[in-house]
C-alpha cells in the first residue's frame, strides 16, 4: 500500500441506469461493486435494495426487500441470485427471536418470508440488510477496510480514518442479533452513513441507488488512501528473509512440488492445485513475520472458509534451493499441520458439531518460490488462494499501521462448523464421476481429441489439450473455455516426437493443475502408400508419431504418476489397422501395431502402481477427423476403387452393423476405460468400428 494508490474508479453509467427499475439498479450496483476483488472477495459480501412490489396475493403495494441469496457471488450474480422478502413479515420476526441462543432457529422462519415464491434460499446475511432503515445497503468486504478491522485497536483506527461518517460494532458472528444490533446503531446514529464490523467488513447505506454506490466506493477510497500515507516507507512485514528466486525457476520448483503434495492430500479425495506468485505473494512468503503472521490465521469469516484458518509453510530455502529435500520434509509437516488441526478440532467441538472435514491445508507458502492452493476443484482451489491474498492484504495493512489480529480459534470453529454451514454443505450436488481428476489428451483440438476432451469434462475432469496445430487448438481452448469454464481447460502446444517438449507440457500440466491423473494418447498421422512406394521418411514419421510418440508421453505419464501415489490411467487410441492388416498402409499399420504392444506392455509394468492401461481401436472415422481431410482420404478411396464422396458410405456397408462410427463414439469408450468404471480393468481393447471381423481382438 506503498507510494500512490490505485483508487477505485467510479464506473456508474446515469443513462444505462435510467433504463433500470429498482432491482434492475440492485443487480447493476452489485455487479459493478463484485467486478474489482479490492472491494470484495469472490462470493463475499452481500447488497440489497427495499422496493414496492405488487402482491400477487392482493394486488396491494408492498415492500419487500432484495438480496443477495445464499452462495452468490455479486460479481457475477443475475436477478434469479436475489432472495425476496415480504418486509412486515421480516420485522414480524423479531417478537420470535429468544437470544443469540436462538440464532440458528430463526434462520428456518427466513423461508416463511419469501415474497412471490422466489425459490432463491435467503441467506445468514438477511437481518443484516432488513434491519437496517435504508433502501440500500452495501456489505463489502474489502482489503484495506478488513486491515482495520483485523488490527488491534480497530475502533480507535475507525475513528481515525473516518470520523463519525462510519461507526464500529465488535465482532459478533453473522446473523440475527448482529442485524439487530446494525438497527440499534443507526437508531442511536442518524447521520453515519455505515459501520466497521470488527475482523469483518463494511456496511453501508442510502436512500438512493446510485448514492449508495458512490458513497461504498468513497468509504473505502479513503481507507485505501489512509494506507498508503501511513505506510509510506514504512518495512512491511519486518522486512525480507529471503529473495525470490526467477519467475522461470519459481514455476518449475512450483512444477516439481505440486504433484507431491496432491498425491499426500489426495488419498481419500482427489484435489486440484493452483500456483500464484504475484508480487504481493511474494513480499509475504519471503517476509520475516510469514511465520507468526501465519500462525495467527485470518480474520474475515469469508476468508478461512476457503482457506482454513492458517497455512502450511514449507521448509524450503531459496538462496540453496534444495527441491529433494523440500519434498522429503512433506509428510513431517502435513502429518504435524494435521495433527494441530485435530487439536483445533477436538478444544473447539460442541456435542453436536459436525465430524471433523478433511484436516489438510488448503494454502502452501513457500519462501522465494509464491503460494500453492489446493481443493477439490480448478475454481476453489484457484479462488481459495485469492482468498489468501485478500488475507495477505488485511495483515499488511494491519500489521503496519497497528497489530494484526486473528480471530479466535473458537470463534473460527463456530462458523466453520457452523451447523447451518454443514446443511450448506450436505445440500451441495453430489461430485461427478471425474471430479478432481485431470486429464491430459494429445490431439486434443482434433475430431477424437475433441470429443474425448469434451466427454472428461462434462463428468468434472480438468483437461490439457495439447496438439501440433496451434490454430485449431487456440479455437477448442476458446469454445471450451465459453461453454464450461476457463478454470477447467488449458491448451499446450506439442509435438509428440520432441522429447523435451513433452516433459515441459507435462510440468505445464502440473503447474496449472497440480498433476495429472488420465493420458488419452490420441496424437494421429495417416499414411497410404504401396510398400515399394513408401519413403523412408514416411515410415519414420509413422513411427515417430504413433510408437515413439506414444512412448514419450506414456513415460512421463508414468513418472509423474508414480510420484503422486495416487494410480493412473493411459487410453491409446490406436485402430483396427492395428489388428488387422491392410493394404497400401505398411507403415500406418505396423506403427498402429507397436502401440497396441506398448499399451500392453505398460499395463504390466504400471499395475502394482494402481496405473491401467488399455487402448481404444476406431476404424474410419471421418467426421472432424484432421487425418481424414487430406490424402489419407483420396487414397483410402483409391484403394478402395471408390469416389472419395462415397467413401464414408462404403465404411458404413462394410461394418458388420451397417453403422457409421463418430468421433463420439470413441469418446465414449475412452471415458469408460479413464473412469472408474472399469476400474478392474487393464491391457484390454476395446473396438468401436461397427462391427469388423478381421480386428476381432481374439
Amino acid at each position: 500500500m506503498t507510494g500512490q494508490p490505485r483508487l477505485l474508479e467510479n464506473r456508474w453509467d446515469d443513462s444505462h441506469a435510467a433504463t433500470l427499475d429498482e432491482p434492475g439498479k440492485l443487480l447493476y450496483r452489485s455487479n459493478l461493486l463484485g467486478a474489482d476483488k479490492r472491494i470484495t472477495n469472490y462470493g463475499g459480501g452481500n447488497t440489497s435494495a427495499k422496493v414496492m412490489e405488487k402482491d400477487p396475493l392482493t394486488g396491494e403495494m408492498v415492500r419487500v426487500m432484495w438480496v443477495k441469496g445464499s452462495g452468490g457471488d455479486v460479481g457475477t450474480i443475475k436477478l434469479d441470485g436475489f432472495a425476496t422478502l415480504y418486509m412486515d413479515k421480516l420485522e414480524a420476526l423479531k417478537g420470535l427471536y429468544k437470544g443469540v441462543h436462538d440464532e440458528d432457529r430463526m434462520v428456518g422462519f427466513l423461508p416463511h418470508c419469501t415474497f412471490n415464491l422466489n425459490p432463491r434460499a435467503a441467506s445468514i446475511d438477511t437481518p443484516l440488510h432488513g434491519f437496517v432503515p435504508f433502501a440500500h445497503v452495501d456489505h463489502m468486504h474489502p482489503d484495506a477496510i478488513i486491515a482495520i478491522a483485523a488490527a488491534k485497536n480497530s475502533r480507535e483506527l475507525t475513528a481515525e480514518i473516518f470520523g463519525t461518517d462510519i461507526g464500529w460494532i465488535p465482532w459478533r458472528r453473522p446473523g440475527f442479533q448482529l442485524g439487530l444490533d446494525l438497527e440499534a446503531f443507526v437508531k442511536a446514529n442518524p447521520a453515519a452513513k455505515g459501520v466497521v464490523l470488527e475482523s469483518h467488513g463494511l456496511f453501508t447505506w442510502a436512500d438512493d441507488a446510485k448514492d449508495c454506490y458512490l458513497l461504498t466506493l468513497e468509504i473505502i477510497n479513503k481507507a485505501i488512501a489512509w494506507f498508503a500515507e501511513q505506510t509510506e516507507g514504512k518495512v512491511i512485514f519486518g522486512g525480507a528473509a529471503v529473495n525470490s528466486l526467477p519467475a522461470d525457476d519459481r514455476r518449475t520448483i512450483a512444477a516439481r512440488l505440486m504433484p507431491e503434495i496432491r498425491g499426500r492430500i489426495g488419498k481419500a479425495e482427489r484435489k486440484l492445485g493452483h500456483f500464484d506468485d504475484q508480487d504481493a505473494v511474494l513480499e509475504f512468503v519471503n517476509s520475516k513475520e510469514v511465520g507468526p503472521l501465519g500462525q495467527l490465521g485470518t480474520s474475515c469469516p469469508d476468508h478461512f472458509l476457503r482457506t482454513k484458518i492458517r497455512p502450511l509453510i514449507i521448509d524450503f530455502d531459496p538462496a540453496n534451493p534444495d527441491v529433494d529435500k523440500a519434498i522429503a520434509g512433506l509428510d513431517q509437516a502435513l502429518e504435524a499441520y494435521r495433527a494441530d488441526y485435530t487439536r483445533y478440532y477436538e478444544a473447539c467441538k460442541h456435542d453436536n458439531s459436525p465430524k471433523m472435514r478433511d484436516p489438510n491445508p488448503v494454502i502452501f507458502l513457500v519462501p522465494g518460490v509464491g503460494m500453492l492452493s489446493f481443493a477439490k476443484d480448478k475454481a476453489t482451489a484457484r479462488i481459495a488462494g485469492e482468498f489468501y491474498v485478500n488475507a495477505i492484504n488485511v495483515m499488511r495493512g494491519a500489521s503496519t499501521v497497528s497489530e494484526y489480529q486473528g480471530l479466535p480459534e473458537q470463534e473460527a470453529f463456530d462458523i466453520e462448523y457452523w451447523l447451518l454451514e454443514e446443511a450448506k454443505l450436505q445440500r451441495m450436488p453430489k461430485p461427478k464421476s471425474l471430479a478432481g481428476r485431470v486429464a491430459f489428451v494429445t490431439g486434443g483440438a482434433g475430431g477424437i481429441g475433441r470429443a474425448t476432451a469434451e466427454r472428461l469434462m462434462s463428468e468434472g475432469a480438468c483437461v490439457v489439450l495439447a496438439d501440433i496445430d496451434a490454430a485449431a487448438l487456440a479455437d477448442t481452448l476458446a469454445d471450451f473455455a465459453k461453454r464450461y469454464s476457463g478454470d477447467a481447460v488449458r491448451a499446450v502446444t506439442l509435438d509428440v516426437t520432441r522429447e523435451d517438449a513433452v516433459v515441459s507440457t507435462f510440468a505445464e500440466a502440473c503447474l496449472e493443475f497440480g498433476g495429472v491423473d488420465i493420458l488419452v494418447s490420441n496424437a494421429g498421422i495417416a499414411s497410404s502408400a504401396p510398400v515399394e512406394d513408401t519413403t523412408l521418411a514416411m515410415w519414420n514419421k509413422n513411427i515417430d508419431i504413433l510408437a515413439t510418440g506414444y512412448f514419450l508421453v506414456s513415460r512421463e505419464a508414468f513418472k509423474l504418476f508414480r510420484r503422486q501415489g495416487l494410480g493412473g490411467n493411459i487410453v491409446f487410441v490406436a485402430s483396427k489397422n492395428g489388428l488387422a492388416s491392410s493394404p497400401n498402409a505398411s507403415a500406418y499399420c505396423t506403427a498402429k501395431a507397436a502401440e497396441i504392444h506398448l499399451a500392453r506392455c505398460l499395463a504390466l509394468e504400471g499395475a502394482d502402481a494402481g496405473i491401467r492401461v488399455n487402448t481404444v481401436n476406431p476404424d474410419a472415422v471421418l467426421r472432424g477427423s484432421k487425418i481424414w481431410t487430406g490424402e489419407w482420404r483420396e487414397q483410402r478411396a483409391a484403394s478402395s476403387k471408390i469416389e472419395v464422396t462415397d467413401l464414408e458410405e462404403h465404411y458404413r456397408k462394410r461394418s458388420m452393423l451397417k453403422l457409421n462410427v463418430f468421433p463420439e463414439d470413441i469418446a465414449e469408450a475412452i471415458y469408460f476405460l479413464a473412469s472408474d468404471l472399469s476400474a478392474k480393468s487393464t491391457g484390454n481393447i476395446i473396438n468401436v468400428d461397427a462391427g469388423n471381423a478381421q480386428s476381432f481382438p481374439r
